[in-house]
């Protein structure tokens, strides 16, 4: 009975990467004893609290089985737009992170309305919206950041729950927790997954596939605009900057989870733990004095590693058969 649970628990898909977290830290600890010191575990959980954000927000379009190139520039275009209304207008907070929402949405709607309608790939689509909402995310800013950010946004961004655990991670973990419930037990999750895994069989399944894109882009729309708003609320300005190094992150955690890229295939739990390996590895980085560009050499390695083991697993699965 023991051994059986064990195994169940060794072919979990977030049990990889659980134990690669747990080695990162016993080897980074070993080499740097004021690793887990209360201010290097405060920094690491904001790096992971808007990263798992980004990763979820590509993890939701790769279980349909396309990618969004747009992730950085629709989480810019809502974080400017936030921090424009309450500065320039003067919006309260809370109306202007609502609106900021859907503006989001509203990216990701209009990618998922463009592909589906056009039968064009995600890719074209995605890498054409990404120039289209940067360059509106410069002519609303100029180029210039927006330092008016209200105090209470400014709060967010320093305060703390429990000793060093940010209030900027609730958001995250709730975040988590909606995707989790969506995927696994809400009907728009499984069509979602089973877009992913067969188009044309969810198609004679009568799931409208149309409709699932569309709600895809919609959600990874709304974790970007999310995402935007909490590195508003850390780096307490508007950057106009803000998402243009999202690529490769938001690729890198859900394949360091597991997900298939193919689509049909995706995890929450292995998604965030796949943040935390690359905030693990990135902040040793740091504390190492090594060269930060390293960072995206390291990203790029692990990146074709998972995927490198992911086909693997898949060959092992199908027996040989590609």
């Amino acid at each position: 009975m023991k051994s059986s649970f064990l195994f169940r628990l060794t072919k979990a898909d977030w049990f990889g990467p659980l134990l690669a977290v747990l080695i990162t830290i016993v080897v980074i600890r070993s080499f740097s004893p004021n690793f887990l010191s209360a201010f290097n575990i405060q920094i690491l959980l904001l790096a992971i609290a808007i990263n798992v954000l980004i990763a979820f927000s590509q993890m939701i379009i790769i279980a349909i089985g396309q990618m969004n190139l747009s992730v950085g520039a629709i989480g810019g275009l809502s974080a400017v737009a936030f921090a424009g209304m309450v500065e320039v207008w003067g919006v309260p907070a809370p109306y202007a992170a609502i609106a900021a929402l859907l503006a989001g949405m509203a990216c990701g709607v209009a990618n998922g309305v463009l592909i589906s309608v056009t039968g064009i790939s995600a890719f074209v689509i995605t890498l054409a919206t990404l120039s289209i909402y940067k360059g509106i995310n410069l002519g609303i800013t100029r180029a210039q950041p927006f330092y008016g950010i209200p105090d209470s946004v400014r709060e967010l961004g320093t305060a703390t729950v429990i000793g060093p655990v940010p209030m900027l991670l609730l958001p995250t973990l709730i975040a988590a927790g909606l995707l989790w419930f969506l995927l696994a037990r809400l009907p728009a999750g499984r069509f979602i997954l089973a877009v992913g895994g067969n188009e044309h069989a969810a198609s004679l399944s009568g799931i409208s596939v149309r409709r699932t894109v569309i709600l895809a882009h919609a959600i990874s729309g709304v974790l970007a605009a999310s995402a935007g708003m909490l590195l508003v609320a850390r780096l307490q300005i508007g950057q106009p900057s803000i998402g243009d190094d999202w690529l490769i992150l938001s690729f890198a955690a859900p394949v360091i989870g597991g997900a298939v890229l193919a689509g049909g295939h995706v995890s929450v739990a292995a998604t965030f733990l796949g943040v935390v390996i690359v905030a693990l590895i990135t902040q040793a980085l740091v504390l190492f004095s090594i060269d930060p560009f390293l960072v995206q050499v390291v990203l790029g390695s692990l990146i074709l590693a998972a995927v490198g083991v992911n086909r693997l697993r898949q060959v092992r699965l199908t027996g040989g058969r590609t």
